[in-house]
């Protein structure tokens, strides 16, 4: 019985769950801390975060805004302030009650959201409307503590950017918050090659002292849903309760307008179940720390590795490009390479130099082809973009396959259980409705989109008169 030359992943369609947790384990994305919860993020991962973020920062960056940093602890009595705000994150505060051995007179909140902090410190730099808009943003790290952890996916601790912004008046907030979510929503999909819905949050669901909530929501390859990013029109609230007031053009002091919007380290979870499959990840080009590996075959002949390490550095200027020159044989190395999901693998052996060829494997599709030599170079720039584009197009036809609508609860339990995926139905927008579902169904509003559909006259879940329709799912 021969060994296997890459440890085994569990089928995906078996246990969607375990699979999940060999892939972020096996390909070396993290390794479990000791505090429950908490994950480290090994190199690997981290360079795959590294390559969303500076894509987002960019963007970011070229709409105007500014990166700051704000302190990781907050004081209870500022929490406080903003009612609606601290009773929302109430379950998921960390507090740190001592400094060394002395027991703290107030109690320090670990920040798991840092709103509060901003609105203290645009009440001391505001005073015109000379000083609006401020554009701020943040790299950093939060705790929430959660009951039920997964890698990425929700953990104590992630890293995210969180964006805080004032502005003159309702209609500048209100366009931010739009702008924001279109960022959002290009990063997913220009980037990370997946499709979203964008819409707004229920009451429910939106964000804890925010006025509204946009949202952009995607589909896992299990049929479950996840929030990818998230975007807050927080009106005047904060505001009116820190007090950030400014002169307005007549002279006359009001409050600003906020927004505040984030995205984190669970995207890359997002990107792992609608990529991956029973092989381990399957990495878009735009965000694999390593986008070609050069393996050797016959390594042990002459020119071999000359060859090879001679293509490495005609490439490397043009694209991230890794070899593997190790002891291991060619069948282990193509093995691990698929698992870590780098989107192309370039073979070149004794017949290859000999013809003046290498042979190139797509880890999308598995096919293999044969480039003369002096066309390397725009070869793999073309395989590049078809793989990306080939990734969201994938990706957009299992979304497609696995949304359904329902006009009653029955065509909706039905769907739910038939495919899972996306079900898209009319709703009265009354609360007890949407409870109702989640209790009979397990699914929740995911958002009410943008685009609207008219499906029925009638609620999905009473019969009576439906206001808008909404996307419903089971959802991490």
């Amino acid at each position: 019985m021969t060994k296997k030359m890459v440890e085994k992943i569990t089928n995906m369609d078996e246990d969607f769950a375990q699979w999940y947790t060999d892939v972020v384990t096996k390909a070396e994305l993290i390794d479990y801390s000791s505090v429950r919860g908490s994950m480290i993020i090994r190199p690997y991962g981290f360079a795959i975060w590294e390559n969303i973020k500076d894509a987002l920062d960019a963007e970011i960056k070229e709409t105007g805004h500014e990166n700051v940093y704000m302190p990781l602890l907050i004081p209870e009595s500022l929490l406080q302030k903003e009612k609606d705000h601290i009773e929302g994150f109430a379950p998921e505060v960390a507090w740190v009650t001592h400094g060394g051995d002395e027991k703290l007179a107030e109690r320090l909140c670990i920040r798991p959201t840092s709103e509060v902090l901003f609105a203290e410190h645009y009440k001391n730099i505001i005073h015109s409307y000379r000083d609006l808009p401020k554009l701020y943003n943040q790299w950093a790290n939060v705790i929430r503590w959660e009951k039920t952890t997964r890698p990425f996916l929700r953990t104590l601790e992630f890293l995210w950017q969180e964006g805080h912004t004032c502005h003159e008046t309702e209609e500048d907030a209100h366009e931010e918050t739009v702008k924001m979510l279109n960022v959002y929503a290009d990063i997913c999909e220009r980037v990370l090659a997946i499709p979203v819905i964008k819409g707004r949050k229920t009451e429910k669901e939106k964000f804890a002292g925010a006025k509204y909530t946009y949202t952009i929501e995607s589909l896992m390859h299990d049929g479950k849903a996840l929030q990818s990013g998230t975007s807050h029109n927080l009106g005047t609230g904060f505001a009116e309760a820190f007090g950030i007031e400014f002169l307005n053009r007549e002279g006359k002091l009001q409050p600003v307008h906020q927004t505040s919007w984030g995205f984190t380290t669970r995207i890359i979870g997002a990107m792992i179940m609608v990529h991956g499959d029973d092989k381990g990840l399957v990495l878009p080009p735009e965000v694999a720390p390593t986008q070609v590996l050069i393996v050797p075959i016959a390594q042990h002949k002459e020119g071999v590795l000359d060859a090879a390490y001679e293509l490495h550095r005609s490439l490397k200027s043009s694209v991230r490009i890794g070899i593997d020159a190790s002891d291991k044989k060619p069948g282990w190395k193509f093995n691990e390479s698929e698992m870590k999901g780098i989107p192309l693998r370039l073979e070149i052996g004794p017949k290859d130099i000999e013809e003046n060829k290498v042979v190139l494997v797509r880890r999308d599709t598995g096919e293999k082809i044969q480039v003369e030599k002096e066309n390397i170079l725009a070869e793999i720039n073309r395989l590049l973009t078809d793989i990306q584009e080939n990734l969201f197009q994938k990706a957009l036809e299992h979304r497609n396959n696995k949304t359904a609508s329902a006009v009653n609860m029955e065509e909706f339990q039905e769907q739910l259980t038939l495919h899972g995926g996306f079900i898209k139905a009319m709703w009265c927008g009354k609360q007890a409705c949407e409870d109702q579902i989640k209790e009979l169904t397990q699914a929740t509003s995911r958002c009410i989109p943008f685009e609207q559909e008219n499906l029925s006259e009638e609620c999905v879940c009473c019969g009576q008169k439906a206001e808008e329709m909404v996307i419903w799912a089971k959802a991490y």
